[in-house]
């Protein structure tokens, strides 16, 4: 006769691996597909990379503002490469095979840069703010030490936020033979839900983590632009407030890039069900390759002291 407790342990299961999905319904053409996603992750390697060097080697650039927009760069190379193996093996070579501890450490990586980014925009709205409401003590208040400490900060919130994901999902009892992903990637949120048991924790888990972060985050973004705002409104001459506000474009813009498609991302695992499948495949890269492909973009025709380090660069010329 078998114990009750090997029969938990015979009942208990987990998959050797996960079979991952491409963009449903164009899998005939998603050599077609690997294309633009082949251009787009070597725009945003390429362009975030150039930022990276370009800040590094031209001393004009080592300044508070440039420091976050490394940080931002850093997080999108992260974010890049988090979801680039497993994608273009998906697109190219049509390999959908997953293993369960690779999808685990994958999930993880993906969402603690995401969270990165977060935190990394927050701090930046925060540099904006100094910059605007008290010019004066700036470089006093957002001193090396002080931006140091920011990136510790950042890096340690988006590790202990996410170390027990990963976790979470191991302690689980999975169904034989439930192992499809709705995307070629590892979310939390898809991972959870194929999972024969009850999962409870883990919907409360993620809920905490999407509030205390990306939801702080962005309370906290507009809170300072509406600061901002204020500042800008009590200057006398309209042309002062508006080469006030242009320093904010990039910025604003960025956050746009990546707040937008994470709102949609929220929405849809939430309330979108029954959509279909290749619109959560779609929003869901929209939020993962859009924004590291835009950033440079972005801070390169805004910024002229970042466009013209990015050409010195590329041109192998000294910096100054």
């Amino acid at each position: 006769m078998i114990s009750s407790q090997a029969f938990i342990n015979i009942s208990f299961f987990q998959p050797q691996s996960f079979l991952m999905t491409g963009i449903p319904g164009l899998e005939a053409v998603h050599g077609w597909i690997s294309i633009p996603f082949s251009f787009m992750y070597t725009v945003a390697l390429t362009g975030n990379c150039l930022i990276l060097l370009a800040v590094r080697r031209t001393h004009s650039l080592h300044q508070p503002m440039y420091y976050f927009l490394s940080m931002l760069a850093l997080s999108d190379v992260g974010l890049s490469l988090s979801t680039l193996p497993s994608t273009l093996a998906v697109l190219w070579f049509d390999y959908r095979f997953i293993g369960f501890n690779a999808c685990l450490i994958q999930m993880f990586f993906l969402h603690s840069f995401s969270v990165l980014e977060s935190s990394v925009l927050l701090a930046m709205s925060f540099d904006r703010f100094v910059a605007i409401s008290n010019p004066l003590r700036y470089a006093s208040v957002l001193t090396n030490t002080v931006i140091i400490r920011i990136g510790v900060a950042i890096v340690a919130r988006a590790t202990l936020s996410l170390f027990p994901g990963p976790f979470l999902l191991k302690r689980l009892n999975y169904c034989p033979g439930k192992i499809l992903l709705s995307h070629s990637f590892c979310f939390h949120a898809d991972v959870m839900k194929l999972a024969c048991a009850d999962i409870t924790v883990n919907i409360l888990y993620g809920l905490y983590v999407v509030l205390s972060t990306v939801g702080v985050d962005s309370l906290l973004i507009v809170m300072s632009y509406s600061l901002i705002l204020y500042t800008v409104m009590g200057l006398a001459s309209p042309r002062e407030r508006v080469r006030t506000l242009n320093t904010c474009v990039s910025h604003i813009l960025a956050v746009l890039v990546f707040y937008i498609p994470v709102i949609g991302v929220s929405m849809i695992h939430r309330f979108g069900k029954h959509l279909p499948h290749i619109v959560h495949a779609l929003v869901a890269y929209v939020y993962l390759v859009v924004p590291p492909v835009l950033n440079p973009i972005i801070y390169s025709v805004k910024s002229k002291p970042i466009r013209g380090a990015m050409f010195r660069v590329l041109r192998g010329k000294d910096q100054t």
